[in-house]
């Protein structure tokens, strides 16, 4: 399980992987809770995480915690997080813990008409990216590009 400081540093290195691509970094903290609305430790630390990344870089958008259903829909975004610079057009998704990245990854890939890309792996002294037992051909060759672009990048 990650720190606050560490989910906080990744929000910040997700930030600015996605803004090396090309796209700009909208940062969603997710959690089971938006904004006050739940309490317990496990929202706790996604707050933390929350402030400790928008205090490091104020430059960049970076909201939570957020439900994953306002982070990505508008209409559950005006209801939910009606102030949020973020919520309702996040690009980037930063979960709490492996378990739930793992498996929201996984459901997205396997069941939505889209191209998945990653997980990218965050923090390492050079690029490295993980490949599931079951991933697919497209899977395979989109992660050797994503991790050629990211080498590419560090030159």
């Amino acid at each position: 399980d990650p720190t606050a400081e560490q989910l906080a540093e990744i929000a910040i290195q997700s930030a600015d992987s996605a803004a090396a691509f090309g796209i700009e970094p909208r940062v969603a903290m997710l959690s089971y809770s938006t904004g006050t609305s739940g309490a317990g430790s496990d929202v706790e630390k996604v707050r933390e995480a929350t402030r400790l990344a928008q205090e490091k870089r104020p430059d960049l958008m970076i909201d939570g915690p957020l439900q994953y259903d306002a982070a990505v829909m508008a209409d559950v975004a005006k209801s939910k997080a009606p102030n949020s610079p973020v919520a309702g057009r996040a690009t980037v998704f930063i979960f709490p813990d492996l378990n739930t990245g793992n498996t929201t990854y996984k459901a997205v890939q396997r069941s939505a008409d889209l191209i998945s890309i990653g997980p990218m792996l965050q923090g390492m002294r050079k690029p490295v990216n993980d490949l599931s037992r079951g991933a697919l051909v497209d899977d395979i060759v989109y992660t050797i590009a994503l991790t050629a672009i990211q080498s590419a990048q560090q030159q």
